[in-house]
């Protein structure tokens, strides 16, 4: 029997990594284009995967094409958190969020792609109150907009694991900081294993009831934002004070992080994403990674053991055989 073949846009990052291990050890073939070759060639150790050179975020629906070209299903991991400002949303959510998957279905339909698994984001809405919720809302009309092509869409929660830039940018932070001043502190999170949701991915990939589906993915527990930041303070042996920030001052301080060179630690539409709490709604009776058959990661399982210093170097010297 023909192995399956998949082409995973995004499969270098965080979630990437931990997707394409699992396809990989389920047998499936995997392409993952990526703009920096070098940077994902890790990838290649792991039995069927090839990293092709593309920068997918410029290529077009000819281009896409080509690398689609004899695959069973494309799946597309690429988002962004921060983006210019703009109307309904800022160019590079409208990049990244909307045109690239249009673009990418509408390779698939030209290359006989017949699936499509869309990582969307939990609180996408159209009238949501910030762009990163708006874009969303768009990429996962643009994920439907060909047909041909049978689109699965998941929507997940803070995503958590080795790697990750959410509970780790606390924990360093508090390395440095004698507190954590922090905005929307009472925001509440439901936080996701990564290896979670790499599951969802491949156990629908291999069901093709879940065809024109869409996938709420939260974790076994509800968090405040404040309580997120003092267990990973807690957990890297750093633990600070927090204090929360009123609306005005925590709006002041994601305009100066916006302000400085790099990437921002919080911006204003982070905080505008915050005002609705990123957890499943018990009201709405959506498909989640119980209808995958998926059992939950804790957080408490996991995340003490990757933000540990402590725990970080055992392992080091456990692989270096010390």
């Amino acid at each position: 029997m023909k192995a399956m073949k998949v082409v995973v846009f995004g499969g270098s990052g965080f979630i990437g990594g931990h997707l394409v291990a699992q396809l990989a050890a389920e047998g499936i073939q995997v392409l993952v284009p990526t703009r920096r070759r070098e940077a994902a060639m890790r990838l290649t150790s792991l039995p069927g995967v090839d990293v092709v050179q593309s920068d997918i975020g410029r290529a077009s629906v000819e281009e896409l094409h080509a690398l689609l070209l004899g695959a069973d299903a494309a799946i597309n991991l690429v988002g962004v958190l921060h983006s210019a400002r703009g109307v309904p949303y800022g160019e590079q959510f409208r990049r990244a969020h909307v045109e690239l998957p249009r673009r990418i279905v509408a390779a698939c339909a030209s290359a006989g792609v017949p699936r499509y698994l869309h990582m969307s984001a939990l609180g996408a809405d159209r009238d949501g109150p910030s762009m990163y919720q708006r874009s969303k809302a768009d990429g996962e009309i643009a994920a439907r907009a060909e047909p041909s092509v049978a689109a699965t869409i998941f929507r997940p929660s803070v995503v958590f694991g080795p790697g990750d830039s959410f509970l780790t940018m606390f924990a360093r932070m508090q390395r440095w900081l004698p507190l954590v001043p922090l905005a929307c502190a009472d925001a509440e999170f439901q936080p996701v294993f990564v290896g979670d949701v790499a599951r969802a991915f491949v156990h629908a990939l291999l069901d093709p009831k879940t065809r024109h589906l869409v996938f709420a993915l939260g974790g076994p527990a509800i968090y405040t934002l404040a309580e997120l930041v003092r267990l990973s303070g807690r957990w890297s042996h750093h633990e600070r004070p927090v204090i929360a920030l009123p609306p005005s001052l925590g709006r002041l301080q994601a305009r100066l992080f916006e302000l400085l060179p790099g990437t921002p630690l919080m911006s204003r539409d982070n905080l505008d994403s915050m005002k609705c709490d990123n957890v499943l709604d018990p009201a709405i009776q959506a498909l989640t990674a119980a209808t995958l058959g998926i059992k939950l990661t804790a957080l408490e399982a996991v995340a003490p053991q990757y933000l540990s210093p402590h725990e970080r170097m055992d392992d080091f010297r456990a692989r270096a055989g010390r």
